[in-house]
């Protein structure tokens, strides 16, 4: 296609124009662009919160039966790594919340880079998952895997990062 035609003058113009019409561009002046996660379906939402307020014996299994019934939401995986039995089952449960999180970020428009803001509370499944992930590999010394998600975390929020500080606590 030539550059007339990229620029809307030439014979191929709307079909050009049409395509670049479905993706979402932020303009702004404010950086980057932002990304925010559609909601969870209301029902997972409820039952994750009964769950949560379950008795600490029945908690983990409860959270877990929820994850079963909805396995691609976030917050249930990154919940569900915080009341792990070990270390390593907390690191598979945010590591799967994790690999959802980004698959879940790319069909949202996400390529790769911009903001993931804790802000916007449909993001905090996928953040908790990713800060999950972090401790956890802290916790069994893969120093690599926890370093580039303590990076990924600043690159996505840095407010967040900047106000928890290097902790990147829950909040």
């Amino acid at each position: 296609m030539s550059t007339i035609e990229r620029a809307g003058r030439g014979p191929g113009a709307s079909s050009y124009a049409a395509a670049m019409s479905d993706q979402h561009v932020n303009l702004s002046s404010s950086g980057p662009p932002q990304t925010v996660l559609d909601p969870e379906p209301e029902q997972a939402l409820a039952a994750l919160d009964a769950a949560m307020a379950s008795p600490e014996a029945d908690r983990r299994d409860a959270v877990a039966a929820v994850v079963a019934q909805w396995p691609r939401f976030l917050d249930g995986w990154a919940r569900l790594g915080e009341l792990a039995r070990d270390d390593v089952e907390a690191y598979a449960c945010f590591r799967v919340g994790y690999h959802r999180g980004l698959d879940r970020l790319r069909a949202s428009g996400w390529r790769g880079t911009g903001y993931v803001r804790w802000e916007h509370p449909t993001n905090r499944g996928f953040l908790r998952a990713l800060e999950g992930l972090r401790a956890a590999a802290a916790a069994i010394a893969e120093v690599d895997e926890e370093e580039r998600c303590r990076h990924f975390l600043v690159q996505l929020d840095p407010d967040r990062a900047r106000e928890v500080g290097t902790d990147l606590g829950q909040g």
